[in-house]
């Protein structure tokens, strides 16, 4: 199926891909395409830029959350209906989990078969921008390098002695030239970027954005590069033989937005209707619900709302009670604690569902690619079973670990670690998943709901 695809990589973090991605892709938009954006990785924030950029919702693109084939699944699925797609990598384009670059750009833009546009941070550099890209050009051979736009460029004076360098002697076209402008910067939190939420104007800076790159780059070349990419042939998708018939209300707000649409619309193929609500402002959870899930974000930059929001609080309890499934991950976990300790030092009092504290550090306390191998059986899997995902976080959970939910192995500091709370139907962790990696999780999940909906007559 002809499916034009572009990866945008990267010499090293920090280079300007989101910038250039979001930016590349609100320009396609107002072209008149229908452009998909995709970012590799785990990262939940910069996919929340691409959608606004786009009009569509981003997906990512994880070797390890997904596996190969599931991965060529979630991009198939989006890429087909969509004139252009759009890759936004992760890190520098041959960084990934293992020595040999499995996870990595250059790992997704190979399973892609996507050709591959580098961007190079030439700021205090010259002719030596050449090297660069003649060393990136040749560790992989076999990786469709197309392409090269340069970002913090000083002068013309400068852009033209680089781009020469860069294709005399690397025989690559230079397609893009972004001059210094700390305007066209996105804000970072701990955990990257900014979520869109919580971005004053986003959308009129994006709409700049676009603006910017459109005179930036040559977009007509970079649509001919993405249009060179080979057919690219759907895998055979696994038919969803559960049908069930469950209500899931489903946190979604400026305090909690970490989630992957894949794992979403996995849980609406099995036929979970979701209703989404805010814990900030909303009284109680969404009526004739059958579970809860919670997902991350940032509940610590909310917690005075959280705290003070007392019927949320009092109708999560009451659901608790009832025994209705909830899964929440690591915000959500915070927020179901007793109390959390912000990095002040004040206390927040919470839920309460969780027994203990969790306290807000300055430094990162779990990041990296893990997998959890469950202590006791639960409502994502039996005793035993081991579930793959992720965990970044600077919070740290301090209570009670007689009913622990996971050990979890990988990671920084996560290697035996003991890890989250189940009790009854009740899961929170540090664990977050892409359900679509993981779809026996989710069939084990949807199974607590609707014997609960069944229970409490909502089936």
């Amino acid at each position: 199926m002809n499916m034009p695809r572009v990866v945008i990589g990267g010499t090293h973090s920090g280079v300007g891909k989101t910038t250039l991605a979001t930016g590349i892709m609100a320009a396609l938009k107002n072209q008149g395409l229908r452009v998909q954006g995709f970012k590799v990785g785990p990262d939940y924030i910069d996919p929340g830029y691409h959608r606004l950029a786009t009009g569509t919702m981003s997906r990512n693109l994880d070797c390890w959350m997904l596996g190969e084939d599931r991965l060529l699944q979630s991009f198939t699925g989006a890429a087909e209906s969509a004139d252009i797609s759009v890759v936004e990598g992760v890190m520098g384009l041959f960084d990934g989990a293992r020595e040999d670059g499995a996870g990595s750009t250059a790992h997704v833009a190979r399973l892609l078969q996507a050709p591959v546009i580098l961007v190079v941070d030439v700021k205090s550099m010259g002719q030596s921008a050449a090297a660069v890209v003649y060393g990136y050009q040749h560790l992989w051979p076999d990786l469709n390098i197309k392409g090269v736009i340069i970002n913090k460029v000083a002068s013309e004076k400068h852009y033209a002695m680089v781009r020469e360098s860069i294709e005399k002697k690397c025989n690559i076209p230079v397609i893009g030239a972004v001059y210094r402008d700390a305007a066209l910067a996105t804000p970072e939190r701990h955990l990257g970027l900014l979520p869109v939420a919580e971005h004053d104007e986003v959308d009129e800076k994006i709409s700049r954005l676009g603006e910017n790159i459109a005179a930036a780059v040559d977009l007509a070349e970079l649509i001919t590069i993405a249009r060179s990419a080979p057919s690219l042939t759907s895998p055979y998708r696994q038919k969803i033989l559960n049908n069930f018939e469950v209500s899931l209300a489903v946190a979604r707000d400026e305090a909690f937005n970490f989630y992957y649409q894949d794992g979403l619309d996995l849980l609406t193929a099995m036929g979970a209707k979701l209703k989404f609500f805010s814990p900030v402002r909303d009284k109680a959870i969404p009526e004739n619900v059958d579970g809860i899930i919670i997902g991350g974000g940032f509940p610590e930059t909310h917690l005075d709302e959280l705290a003070r929001n007392r019927q949320m609080l009092e109708s999560l309890n009451a659901a608790h009670h009832l025994g209705m499934p909830i899964y929440a991950e690591c915000g959500g976990l915070m927020f179901l604690t007793e109390r959390v300790k912000d990095h002040d030092g004040r206390i927040y009092e919470l839920a309460g569902l969780v027994p203990g504290t969790c306290v807000m550090g300055k430094r990162l306390v779990g990041m990296g690619y893990i997998k959890a191998q469950a202590l006791t059986d639960n409502i994502l899997c039996l005793k035993g079973q081991e579930l793959q995902g992720h965990e970044f976080h600077y919070s740290e959970y301090h209570g009670s670990l007689h009913k622990p939910a996971f050990a979890f192995s990988g990671g920084r500091g996560a290697n035996g670690r003991f890890d989250g709370f189940t009790h009854n139907n009740l899961l929170a962790s540090y664990l977050h998943l892409n359900f679509l990696g993981v779809p026996d999780a989710a069939r084990s999940f949807l199974t607590a709901c609707q014997q609960f909906g069944r229970r409490e007559g909502n089936g």
